[in-house]
């Protein structure tokens, strides 16, 4: 039996005016959630026309000619736009009857690109009884006729399924909410043997570390901690009638072990760095699960990894920012402070879910409803964006003093060290040896 989808009637409504545009196809994202038991679609999402395409031009009329790149650099775009829980579950394709027969084949090829590009930038993976199915929606602009099919991302030899494709009136309307704020104080030492200070990814590699407290941490709901297959509204009054807007909103604590259990064995590294980044400052973090009887873990794992998500984002966002201003192939040993970019939220009509961006202190409310309009197709209101945080900031320090002289330093003290301790069994032999015969020559002597 195929999987079934249930779908916000307003994602109908924009399909169907999406059909109606004058060129041979139209392709998008379909943004939701998935569960064991059913996956919902909350958002569609067309593909932003590129610079060329603005001025009027129609698309090739072939489907071979669809920007691949271009598709998975909006799924990225968008992916750092959705809050915990969340994700990009499919793509669709509206296209005339003469591309009906190239349009499956399209969607195959465009939904395990698609996954394979949010993949790479995940730190976290996939839990064992993941859902893995992505839907492939396909709509005849001439017929309206529509045609929901899955392919499982794991298996690349997947064939397509059937699926159910539902309409339902308010279904995110009263789903559940969880926020919380994290700490955050990551010291990241900056190897001497990364080549040109490759800060991305010294910094990728710190925030995978950070990651796995994360995991292990312990999350308190409401100030109770409750087991995984517990249902995340037990002892709560459920909220009747769907027929508005309304949130219930769990406040969330995380607790970050300090040390590790005896159980578990930990060694010392010893690495030569040239500096340091410090990640410092608190993020607002945010989840949001469908209210169909949910389970602990499900709305604790949502959490988890929009807390990791949030930091990775907003991260990669900040070293963009500076390719762009100050070239891929700066080389700086100066300390430096940059502010990451501060997370805001905005309302989704009809829903009790809010999306997520990201800002600089200088970026005008414009400049935000532009990326909304371009990533999203949303339009947004300058009082409809609020700014959940504080700034926080990244404090990169190189070392003060001469880098090559530091090194060599370094190593130096290392290599004495390591001689040291190789020879430290010879040194107390002969130092026994010594005094052995000392006590000897002294006993004898008397």
């Amino acid at each position: 039996m195929g999987r079934t989808y249930f779908v916000e009637e307003a994602v109908g409504q924009y399909l169907s005016e999406l059909s109606t545009k004058s060129t041979p196809y139209v392709t998008g994202l379909l943004v939701g959630q998935c569960s064991l038991q059913r996956d919902y679609v909350i958002r569609a999402v067309r593909t932003p026309p590129k610079d060329e395409q603005k001025d009027g031009s129609i698309s090739a009329p072939k489907l071979g000619a669809i920007d691949e790149e271009w598709i998975m650099t909006h799924a990225s775009q968008v992916s750092r736009m959705l809050p915990g829980g969340l994700l990009v579950l499919g793509v669709f394709i509206i296209a005339t009857p003469e591309l009906s027969k190239e349009s499956q084949n399209a969607l195959r090829k465009l939904i395990f690109s698609v996954e394979k590009s949010l993949t790479k930038r995940r730190l976290w993976k996939p839990a064992e009884e993941e859902v893995s199915d992505r839907a492939a929606l396909q709509i005849c602009s001439a017929t309206k006729k529509v045609v929901c099919r899955t392919y499982d991302v794991q298996d690349p030899k997947s064939s397509a399924k059937p699926a159910d494709w539902k309409y339902q009136s308010a279904l995110s309307a009263s789903w559940l909410a969880l926020g919380c704020t994290v700490n955050v104080n990551i010291h990241i030492p900056l190897l001497a043997t990364s080549p040109n200070h490759d800060l991305e990814k010294n910094t990728k590699n710190g925030l995978n570390r950070w990651s796995k407290q994360i995991e292990d941490s312990v999350f308190l709901i409401n100030g109770q901690v409750k087991g995984d297959d517990a249902e995340l509204l037990e002892g709560q009054k459920k909220s009747r009638g769907n027929t508005q807007s309304s949130t219930q909103f769990s406040d969330v604590k995380v607790l970050t072990q300090l040390s590790q259990g005896s159980s578990h064995r930990s060694t010392a590294t010893v690495q030569v760095c040239s500096g340091s980044i410090n990640l410092k400052g608190a993020v607002k973090c945010r989840a949001y699960i469908h209210n169909n009887k949910p389970k602990v873990k499900e709305a604790v794992q949502a959490l988890k990894r929009d807390i990791i998500n949030t930091l990775s984002d907003r991260c990669e966002i900040l070293f963009e920012d500076l390719i762009i201003n100050e070239g891929p192939h700066k080389k700086s040993f100066e300390r430096e402070y940059h502010v990451l970019p501060q997370r805001l939220f905005v309302p989704v009509a009809g829903s009790s879910v809010m999306l997520s961006d990201y800002k600089f202190g200088d970026e005008a409310a414009g400049e935000i409803q532009e990326r909304f309009v371009e990533m999203l197709d949303q339009s947004v209101q300058a009082e409809d964006i609020h700014i959940a945080e504080e700034i926080s900031t990244v404090d990169i320090c190189p070392v003060t003093d001469n880098t090559e002289d530091t090194q060599q330093k370094q190593l130096t003290k290392a290599t004495l060290l390591l001689k040291l301790q190789q020879n430290m069994g010879v040194v107390i032999a002969a130092a026994v040896a010594v005094f052995a015969s000392i006590f000897s020559f002294n006993y004898f002597s008397d």
